[in-house]
């Protein structure tokens, strides 16, 4: 007997299927076992064999096939998560009527576990007043419906109803197995996030940029999200994909994150200053690309100040709005993170370590926590998503107080 998480990955039949395998693969490769329940149409978009070859386990699709394992009820009744990946309108419709048709929807009948949908289809599919109503009802009874992504949907056609990227699907289910989703304690709080970090253009070719890839950031970002929180992303030059159900500003340089920020801090009940703004900027800007000269002297490069934008948001928090700030320190951190939760007027500060392979584009995070009374609070090395929820954790207990 496996100790390992069992994952039930029903997938339904639409287009997207062929994005579970994406998730198949990252479940299994993070030591899951999975198990995968296909309806019959889910065949027709990727076939037995496939399902099979990944997860390295038998698929079925009907109800009869193995009998004397009774599957349409044993299946549901070992699984840790049931993920339904993609989420079509139409086995929405059957899980909320209570159908047990086929392998999957008997298996979601059955099961005591948490059960999470990934709706994907066309827009008007998604916005019809028949989906509205299954969707809100699956949500009443306890299982957790994610929000499409926006983008290029069949064919020609764009709008909400594209499955959301694969990771962050991956992410979720992480959270739910660790018992982290469940918490819904951010529920009716607008929250801001950046993520990323700013370029300052020098000429039409090069910048004055830094290293930060934004995944902290998203990773809070979609934790908040988890918890209930409306989310706004600012991201400053991140190639990751947009977070289904939030909210994201692109930008690039430091003056376009100071804007794009103190807009959506307006309305927010909780700031999280996770981006790397850069501290300088080129004092002029070359209209055309600065050549190499003949006898090999460089000009010097003058720099200005960027504007300190946690700090401006500090001089201006609302009574009961939370500012939290993020220092990424190269030494003597704890004295740099002191000075500045002090000069931003933070009320949360994350200080992280970074240089050498740390923090910047990895996957994993080790942070201190420091509090205003001055008490402190180590994070060790763990995924990113794990991390952001310490912090959402951190935030949570002092809105609570």
């Amino acid at each position: 007997m496996s100790d390992r998480p069992n994952v039930v990955l029903g997938v339904s039949g639409g287009i997207a299927a062929y994005k579970a395998c994406e998730v198949l693969r990252l479940l299994t490769e993070s030591g899951h076992d999975v198990t995968v329940v296909p309806t019959a149409s889910a065949l027709e978009f990727v076939g037995e064999a496939t399902w099979a070859a990944l997860s390295g386990r038998p698929v079925a699709t009907a109800v009869f096939e193995a009998v004397h394992e009774v599957p349409h009820v044993s299946i549901g009744r070992r699984a840790d998560l049931v993920l339904v990946v993609p989420a079509t309108a139409d086995v929405m419709a059957r899980a909320v009527g209570g159908r047990a048709d086929d392998l999957l929807t008997a298996t979601l009948l059955t099961a005591t576990c948490p059960v999470v949908f990934v709706p994907a289809m066309h827009t008007e599919m998604w916005e019809h007043p028949a989906t509205v109503d299954n969707v809100a009802t699956l949500r009443r009874r306890g299982s957790t419906v994610l929000e499409p992504a926006s983008g290029r949907l069949t064919g020609k056609d764009t709008g909400k109803g594209r499955l959301p990227d694969p990771r962050q699907i991956a992410e979720y289910a992480f959270a739910v197995l660790a018992g982290r989703s469940n918490a819904r304690d951010l529920v009716g709080t607008r929250v801001v996030v950046t993520a990323g970090g700013t370029r300052e253009p020098l000429d039409p070719v090069r910048f004055i940029g830094n290293r930060s890839s934004g995944k902290q950031g998203y990773a809070l970002a979609s934790a908040a999200l988890a918890r209930g929180a409306a989310v706004t992303v600012v991201a400053a030059n991140v190639a990751l994909p947009d977070l289904a159900g939030v909210d994201t500003v692109r930008v690039e340089t430091t003056a376009e994150l100071r804007d794009a920020t103190l807009a959506a801090a307006e309305s927010a009940d909780v700031i999280v200053m996770a981006a790397a703004p850069s501290d300088f900027r080129p004092a002029e800007y070359a209209e055309r690309k600065i050549k190499k000269t003949p006898d090999g002297t460089v000009a010097p490069l003058k720099l200005e100040h960027n504007p300190d934008i946690a700090a401006e948001l500090g001089a201006a928090k609302r009574p009961g709005q939370l500012l939290v700030t993020f220092a990424a320190e190269t030494h003597d951190g704890l004295v740099h993170a002191r000075d500045k939760h002090s000069r931003k007027r933070a009320d949360l500060s994350v200080l992280n370590e970074v240089g050498d392979g740390k923090a910047f584009g990895t996957d994993d995070n080790a942070v201190t926590l420091l509090r205003s009374d001055g008490s402190i609070v180590d994070v060790p090395s763990a995924r990113k998503s794990v991390v952001a929820d310490r912090v959402w954790d951190e935030i949570a207990s002092m809105r609570d107080a």
